[in-house]
């Protein structure tokens, strides 16, 4: 089997697997309650995915490189808690919004610099990175641990009010977002650069790439996405929380993988991460819809997560056969 052949293979098996999965979380929850398939719950299905579809598909990219980012989260939580300030402070919406993906790239650039300059293993620095957001959102809440109350109104309207076919407007900038994404993957030395260098770092620096550069980027681009994120659940919620983003670096992290990215690089697919983010979303929405305990939850994913990636060793055993 030539070169070709085996990667439109695995890619077609892949496309299979992740539809296949989905399918099938959708009518195992459809036949428990009618309820999970009609309008409304779609739509809040769809709203609620906008902070994971934008964490996800822009950690696609970066995990493609070989690379993975942990401090989604705390960066999420913190730009809640900054976004949710500065417009406590009046300063109008544009310029917090602006303000906090600024603070998103920075932290994205910090996030660069620890892996590709210091040469920190990519899961320790943005470990670190994440604890150090947390601690600075809870230290700028409330009492420490406080929830920031008391936002306009108006708030709601970028990520919980409908704007077109009953979805909100973070929902259509997500799907622009996601769009820039995929030309990125597609059609860009960026993702070509990002495929090379997760399937070997050393043959693309050779190659004349520039590793770190590349790499800084996709950590960049991951903490603009990450701070939009932040944006959209504040507005979501109404509130800003220092730890609202917890946990969503795990459900990234399952999306991706479900989406038939590699954990060692150099293979992905934007595009297939967002059925994976669905996938997640439907199976949140509908272990709630039959009422099972959050821990159980939790237990689901954990396996969710073992399936998809002894999944992808096996179709990647079976391409290299």
């Amino acid at each position: 089997m030539n070169l070709v052949k085996k990667i439109s293979w695995k890619s077609t098996i892949k496309n299979l697997y992740v539809l296949s999965v989905l399918i099938l979380i959708v009518a195992i929850f459809s036949s428990v309650s009618i309820k999970f398939i009609e309008g409304p719950n779609i739509i809040n299905i769809m709203r609620q995915s906008v902070p994971l579809l934008l964490v996800g598909t822009a950690v696609t990219l970066l995990m493609i490189s070989g690379n993975i980012d942990l401090s989604v989260g705390g960066i999420l939580g913190l730009t809640s808690v900054i976004f949710s300030l500065l417009v406590k402070a009046q300063l109008g919406y544009l310029v917090s919004t602006l303000l906090t993906l600024a603070l998103g790239i920075f932290l994205g650039y910090i996030n660069g610099f620890l892996v590709v300059r210091l040469r920190i293993v990519p899961v320790i620095a943005t470990l670190a990175t994440m604890s150090l957001c947390i601690g600075f959102g809870k230290l700028l809440s409330p009492g420490g641990i406080g929830l920031i109350k008391g936002l306009p109104d108006s708030i709601i309207r970028f990520a919980r009010s409908p704007f077109l076919l009953g979805l909100p407007i973070s929902f259509y900038v997500t799907v622009l977002i996601i769009a820039v994404l995929v030309v990125l993957q597609k059609k860009t030395v960026l993702g070509k650069y990002a495929v090379a260098i997760g399937g070997n770092k050393t043959a693309a620096e050779l190659s004349g790439i520039n590793v770190v550069k590349t790499v800084w980027l996709l950590y960049i681009i991951v903490g603009f996405c990450s701070a939009l994120a932040g944006i959209a659940r504040t507005s979501l919620l109404s509130l800003g929380d220092p730890v609202t983003g917890s946990g969503i670096e795990l459900d990234a992290m399952i999306a991706v993988v479900l989406g038939g990215t590699s954990f060692s690089g150099g293979d992905g697919s934007v595009a297939r991460t967002i059925i994976g983010v669905l996938i997640i979303m439907c199976l949140t929405a509908g272990m709630q819809v039959i009422g099972m305990e959050p821990y159980f939850q939790s237990l689901v994913k954990g396996l969710v997560l073992i399936v998809a990636v002894v999944t992808d060793v096996l179709v990647k055993e079976r391409i290299e056969d």
